[in-house]
């Protein structure tokens, strides 16, 4: 066989001595996740590898290729790795191998071939650690740009209350000063009685007013002015947009003209509008405020730090917190829509994990569109297909080649220039739902219209807490059997 023909008769002769012909009947060979003790090649007969995924064992290679290999492959690592078969093995017919310990297979590599020895154990650990620091990387990038998205997100209103506090202070000393200048004693006790009883029912005004369309707002504003400067009121035009702003008209002026004499009729409308302003001014910072306390919970949700970390989640609840949380990024060109089919269920799942798969495919998508630099749309459509919940994100992008849509999901490959992209995103992505939740993760692309899927089961068993979402096997990078 090809595996051995370059071998010496003395090497040979030791291959004879410590391994063994072995004659196994239809059935199971190894276990995936049992102690590796042997190494197997093929000499006749049909094998089957399989994979766990979830709940399910995955077919990966079937064949009947003499000299094909399988088995404790990585038994010259000793120590370093755990020694335990990656995949399962099975027969389905009478098949004979070619056994060796994984002892004599390890001492076997070390003494015949130590430079490649090296060769293979660096690349091993070199692959790893390489995914590894590029994943934690991918990580910091996303936290880098969702956290710039925050800051923006939270300074707008922040700024805003600001503004709102430092104009409402101004507001409030002049109406001390306005107080001061009623308690001198130029106005009966009847006529503060009905200024205090206007300023009442203008506060309720306020609370019930409408938004007005411009051109609405633009013809009331004018109206005001103009019964303003009838009635003597100076600089009406100042006053007339903030009586507009808090819903007030002219029948609203008539009535305040009617219970107040004439003489005091102009420091009335100025007494008002340090009222309107006031409640307009707490009503901004109180939106501001809201805001803020909005964006927190967002955060909050996204990072689900107060929430245990396996748990029955309402997917958009999580699907907002992500939107949200990305909204800077995503920007004014990129329209979304939100197709959300709230009858679905809530389902079993690591919340912040997939809160990570739904970064991953948005900040996909916003580049996919932005590569284009046109206006595009956002879709992100939650339905229930059987037993599962179906999450799928569309784009208006350019969408996926086909000679390339078989190796997005694979680590480190990536279409964006060199610097933009690791090649993680979606990796990570299928490993969190694939491997961790039991579920898929499949596109559909065509030019304008590009489809990333996620499929949850609605209901499943909680995964074991100690599987690494980012670390393990999967049926992608399986160790196929390879001809000898």
């Amino acid at each position: 066989m090809f595996l051995f023909e370059k071998l010496s008769p003395e090497q040979l002769g030791r291959l004879c001595a410590e391994g063994r012909v072995e004659r196994f009947e239809a059935g199971p060979v190894y276990t995936e996740g049992a102690t590796a003790t042997c190494f197997y090649v093929m000499i006749e007969g049909t094998v089957v590898l399989s994979r766990r995924v979830g709940g399910d064992d995955v077919e990966v290679s079937r064949t009947s290729q003499r000299g094909v290999y399988a088995g404790a492959m990585q038994a010259y690592l000793g120590e370093q790795v755990p020694q335990t078969y990656t995949n399962s093995m099975r027969v389905t017919e009478p098949t004979r191998f070619f056994v060796l310990p994984a002892e004599s297979f390890a001492d076997i590599m070390r003494e015949w071939f130590p430079m490649a020895a090296h060769l293979l154990e660096g690349l091993f650990f070199g692959s790893k650690n390489t995914q590894r620091a590029i994943g934690q990387r991918e990580r910091l990038l996303a936290l880098g740009s969702l956290s710039a998205g925050l800051t923006h997100e939270l300074n707008n209103p922040a700024a805003a209350a600001v503004r709102a506090t430092a104009t409402l202070r101004e507001r409030v000393g002049k109406m001390r000063h306005k107080l001061a200048h009623i308690s001198q004693g130029q106005y009966s006790r009847e006529t503060i009685a009905e200024l205090i009883d206007i300023q009442e029912r203008t506060v309720e005004r306020v609370a019930k007013a409408t938004a007005l369309s411009p051109l609405e707002a633009s013809d009331r504003e004018d109206e005001l002015a103009d019964w303003l400067d009838d009635h003597g009121i100076a600089e009406g035009w100042r006053l007339a947009p903030t009586f507009v702003q808090a819903g007030l008209d002219t029948d609203w002026l008539e009535q305040v003209a009617a219970t107040v004499a004439e003489e005091i009729l102009p420091s009335a409308i100025g007494w008002l509008n340090y009222t309107v302003e006031t409640e307009l001014l707490m009503d901004e910072i109180d939106d501001s405020t809201t805001r803020i306390s909005h964006l927190v919970d967002a955060a909050k949700q996204y990072s689900q730090l107060d929430r245990a970390p396996y748990r029955v989640v309402d997917v958009h609840e999580l699907l907002d917190s992500t939107l949200l949380m990305l909204s800077g990024k995503i920007g004014s060109r990129i329209r979304v829509v939100k197709e959300y089919d709230r009858s679905v269920p809530d389902v079993p799942a690591y919340p912040a994990e997939l809160n990570q798969v739904w970064t991953n495919l948005i900040d996909n998508a916003v580049s996919a569109i932005g590569s284009t630099g046109e206006e595009g749309t956002l879709t992100v459509r939650t339905a229930r297909e059987g037993d599962r919940l179906l999450v799928e994100f569309r784009d208006t992008g350019p969408g996926v080649p086909a000679d390339i849509r078989g190796r997005i999901f694979d680590p480190f490959f990536t279409t964006k220039p060199v610097g933009e992209g690791t090649g993680l995103g979606l990796d990570i992505s299928w490993r969190i739902v694939v491997n961790k939740h039991h579920g898929s993760l499949q596109v559909e692309s065509v030019p304008g219209d590009t489809r990333f899927q996620v499929l949850l089961p609605l209901t499943a068993p909680a995964p074991d807490a100690d599987t690494e979402t980012h670390t393990g096997s999967d049926t992608r990078t399986a160790t196929a059997e390879e001809p000898a």
